[in-house]
């Protein structure tokens, strides 16, 4: 390849415009955006029931049966994360014998976007 078909390689390239799919909104103002791109993109659900804060020391003594105290009280609601942002609350339900989370409260997407800056 010669120095001069390297640039013409290397403009050819930078005026070929990147090609996106469209996500703008309807033409109609509505807020319905063209998802399809995105919806088997898959992503972490995540339920936290409580922390606790635990020094090292008392860390390396936990063994089968021990009790960790969480910050959150019974019957609080649980936070639900999607890929670690805040979504929702839920409460945990008992379906056939598995566990599930009832939404209770879902974080609005305004307010999603103000925890994430």
């Amino acid at each position: 390849m010669t120095e001069n078909d390297s640039n013409e390689t290397a403009t050819a390239s930078a005026a070929a415009p990147a090609q996106f799919v469209n996500l703008q909104a309807d033409g109609d103002g509505g807020a319905d955006l063209n998802l399809d791109v995105i919806l088997d993109v898959p992503v972490t659900l995540s339920l936290e029931v409580g922390r606790a804060r635990v020094p090292i020391r008392n860390l390396l003594q936990l063994n089968q049966g021990s009790v960790v105290e969480l910050e959150r009280g019974a019957g609080e609601s649980l936070d639900v994360f999607v890929n670690g942002t805040l979504i929702a609350h839920g409460e945990v339900v008992v379906i056939n014998d598995r566990f599930g989370v009832r939404l209770t409260d879902v974080v609005s997407p305004s307010e999603r976007i103000r925890r994430l800056r």
